[in-house]
C-alpha cells in the first residue's frame, strides 16, 4: 500500500516533493520550498501546469517569460489573509528569489495549453464560513471549477479552529461518473499552530481495505488516493491545509459516507 503520510524530509530548500511515480497515482503533484531571504529555486513546468502559492513570506517571480514582481504579503499562514498565487501553464518555466524566509507551494497536474500564465490573489480571494458548530471552519478558494484558471488543478485552503472537524462529514471523490461523483486525487499539506501541536485525518473507503488513521503534525502532507478523508483538530491547536486535486474532469463531485449523510441533510 502507497504510503499515505508524508514527513518533510529536510527543514531548508525543497522538503516536499510528492509525484504521481511516488504517490501511484495519475494527476496530481505537491512540492513545497522553505527558503531564506536571498536563496532562489526554478523549475520547468514540462508537461504539467502549476499554480505557485505563496504560504508564508515574499519572494520575486519570474514566470513564462514575465516578470510578475513580488509575490506574498502574510508572515504567518495562521493570518487567514488571501494567499498570493502565481499559475504557469506546462511548457513554460518559472524562478524565484526569496525577499524574505518564505514557504512556496508548487502545486501541479497535467496541463492543455488551454491557459495562459496569471496572478491568482490576493484579489478576489475572500475567506468564507462553511459549516455549522463543531464543524465550522473557513476557506480560501483559489482555483476551484467556478474560477477558470487551469486545465486540471483544484486548489484551496482551508482553516479549522481548534476543537473543529473539516472535511466532514465525511466524504470520497474516488469514481469517475460525473454527475453523481467525480474522481479526483488530493494532497493535503497540514501546518498546526501552535506547531508542537497535532491534528488526526482518516482515510478509509466503505468497505474499510483502506482505514488509516494519522496523527498530523506541522508540515506534514497527506495522500487521498481514494476515500472519505476527514480531519480533526484538537482542543488548543488550530489546523490549516492546502489542498491539491486533479482527475480527469476538472469537476468536484462527492458521496457522503452513509454513517452520516444525515448530517449533510440536517444541516442542508
Amino acid at each position: 500500500m502507497t504510503n499515505l503520510l508524508r514527513k518533510p524530509f529536510g527543514t531548508h530548500g525543497k522538503v516536499h516533493e510528492i509525484t504521481p511515480v511516488n504517490a501511484d497515482w495519475r494527476y496530481v503533484g505537491f512540492s513545497l520550498y522553505r527558503l531564506r531571504a536571498g536563496e532562489r529555486a526554478a523549475e520547468a513546468t514540462g508537461d504539467r501546469e502549476v499554480i505557485l502559492v505563496m504560504v508564508e513570506g515574499k519572494a520575486a517571480m519570474i514566470a513564462a517569460g514575465q516578470d510578475w514582481g513580488t509575490l506574498g504579503e502574510r508572515m504567518n499562514v495562521f493570518e487567514r489573509t488571501p494567499p498570493h498565487c502565481l499559475y504557469v501553464p506546462n511548457g513554460e518555466a518559472w524562478e524565484t528569489v526569496a525577499e524574505t524566509d518564505c514557504t512556496i507551494a508548487v502545486c501541479s497536474a497535467p496541463g492543455r495549453s488551454g491557459h495562459k500564465a496569471r496572478r491568482i490573489g490576493p484579489d478576489g480571494i475572500t475567506l468564507t464560513e462553511r459549516g455549522k458548530g463543531a464543524n465550522t471552519r473557513y476557506i480560501n478558494n483559489i482555483a476551484m471549477e467556478n474560477e477558470d484558471y487551469c486545465d486540471s488543478l483544484l486548489v484551496t485552503e482551508v482553516f479549522t479552529p481548534a476543537g473543529h472537524w473539516s472535511s466532514y462529514p465525511s466524504h470520497r471523490h474516488d469514481e469517475d461518473d460525473y454527475p453523481r461523483i467525480t474522481y479526483l486525487e488530493e494532497t493535503y499539506f497540514h501546518r498546526i499552530s501552535p506547531g508542537n501541536g497535532f491534528g488526526i485525518q482518516r482515510v478509509y473507503t466503505d468497505n474499510l481495505q483502506l482505514n488509516e488513521t494519522m496523527a498530523v503534525y506541522d508540515g506534514d502532507v497527506v495522500l487521498v488516493p481514494r476515500g472519505h478523508h476527514p480531519c480533526g483538530a484538537p482542543y488548543g491547536f488550530e489546523m490549516y491545509y492546502l489542498n491539491v486535486m486533479a482527475g480527469p474532469l476538472r469537476k468536484w463531485r462527492f458521496v457522503p459516507d452513509p454513517a452520516v449523510e444525515w448530517i449533510l441533510k440536517r444541516d442542508a
